[in-house]
């Protein structure tokens, strides 16, 4: 096989089996952890901001009207994301098939899926910037303060691991 060939066919299939593996595991119950995690913002790091109960409230109504709002745009577009994520599974079938490899299909294939990725990261970000305006600004810095203090502990661990072997 062509090294082209093997380059695409790792950023292709190996995001798209990591996705379906991840997808397949969480699928069961939650083990704890918040349904709707991926807008939330950390909440062991907003106990420590000593929220108003204003704030609690709001940030709580805002979850609430965030989660019902997935919940439902899940819902009502559940059987277009399948077809859609169908499509392009036949599309990548066809290309790593074919006689000869097409990379202007490829990058077709893999651009439009990129797209829709980034599409939802926006949202996601949105959503944690609507969380985030609750904040007052001390509460903010104090937030961003205590998030690189956890982003550091986690890399020390990461290196530790990867010395420990």
């Amino acid at each position: 096989m062509k090294t082209v060939t093997k380059l695409v066919l790792a950023t292709i299939v190996l995001p798209l089996s990591l996705t379906s593996v991840s997808a397949y595991a969480n699928s069961g119950k939650g083990h704890g952890k918040p349904e709707h995690k991926e807008f939330a913002v950390d909440p062991s790091l907003m106990r420590e901001l000593d929220l108003s109960p204003e704030q609690q409230t709001q940030l709580k109504e805002l979850r609430n009207t965030m989660k019902n709002g997935l919940k439902a745009q899940r819902q009502e577009n559940f059987a277009a994301h399948q077809a859609e994520m169908q499509a392009n599974r036949e599309k990548m079938q066809a290309l790593l098939l074919a006689e000869s490899f097409d990379k202007s299909a490829a990058d077709e294939l893999v651009r439009a899926m990129l797209d829709k990725q980034a599409e939802h990261k926006v949202m996601l970000l949105e959503k944690q910037h609507q969380m985030l305006s609750i904040l007052t600004p001390q509460q903010k810095a104090k937030y961003v303060e205590l998030q690189k203090e956890r982003d550091e502990k986690r890399a020390q661990k990461r290196h530790e691991r990867l010395t420990k072997n």
